[in-house]
């Protein structure tokens, strides 16, 4: 992990061991969408148990700050026109989770095509030179992209985009490999995100070496936790 002198980062990222983040989430076009159901998402994920939340938008950020009492790790999906990174792709959605209070902040560091063809590289530059204090974790799809976040200085590199670029593999289950070859590297915490629907599959992440385990959709997203029953059921049914 990169030294910067500012103790909180590293508590931040110490307080997450060995622990559950859950990420509330909800598109426009889903039943939850709205910020005050997505705080009281992280409010049950708070009595439940979960060291840190994941929240997309300032909005929601701002209100989920409101109802907990966790860290926030903040992210902002922005689609523009011509790229393929939407995490929290330029330095405006970066400024924007900051001052809603975010307390870590997630980009997408993959080799993806970013706004105007800015390189990552540059892109982290003025993150650091504009806010010092940010603690950044790195979505990434692949080995390669995440060796590269740690070289660069990542807080802590989240496995969150593999299987969803075009050149990382396609799997139904978490990418226990990708997690196991970031951490045996040791440079920075790995959290382990992706595909995640057991609790025994936490167990696995961890036992793999993730720092930290991060779970969304078998949480916080009843449509698609309902679809895999009723997917079971009609199997099971033969229909």
């Amino acid at each position: 992990m990169a030294e910067r002198g500012v103790p909180r980062l590293h508590s931040l990222i110490a307080g997450l061991r060995n622990g559950l983040i859950v990420s509330c989430q909800a598109l426009e076009n889903e039943p939850l969408y709205g910020s005050g159901t997505m705080a009281l998402m992280a409010s049950a994920a708070e009595e439940g148990g979960a060291v840190a939340i994941r929240a997309n938008t300032p909005q929601d950020i701002r209100a989920i700050k409101r109802k907990t009492s966790l860290p926030v790790i903040g992210l902002y999906k922005v689609r523009y026109p011509g790229s393929e990174a939407f995490i929290t792709p330029t330095i405006r959605e970066v400024r924007e989770i900051r001052e809603a209070g975010a307390d870590l902040i997630a980009i997408d560091a993959t080799r993806q095509i970013r706004p105007d063809g800015e390189s990552l590289e540059a892109f982290v530059a003025e993150i650091r030179l504009r806010f010092p204090d940010v603690v950044l974790v790195a979505d990434v799809s692949t080995f390669e992209e995440g060796a590269a976040a740690m070289e660069w200085g990542a807080e802590a590199v989240s496995t969150t985009l593999s299987g969803y670029t075009s050149y990382s593999p396609r799997q139904e289950h978490p990418d226990v490999e990708l997690v196991s070859r970031l951490a045996a590297l040791r440079h920075a915490p790995v959290l382990a995100e992706g595909r995640i629907w057991s609790p025994e599959q936490c167990q696995i992440c961890l036992d793999a070496g993730a720092h930290a385990v991060v779970v969304g959709t078998a949480i916080t997203r009843p449509q698609e936790i309902t679809r895999r029953f009723v997917k079971s059921i009609r199997a099971g049914c033969g229909k």
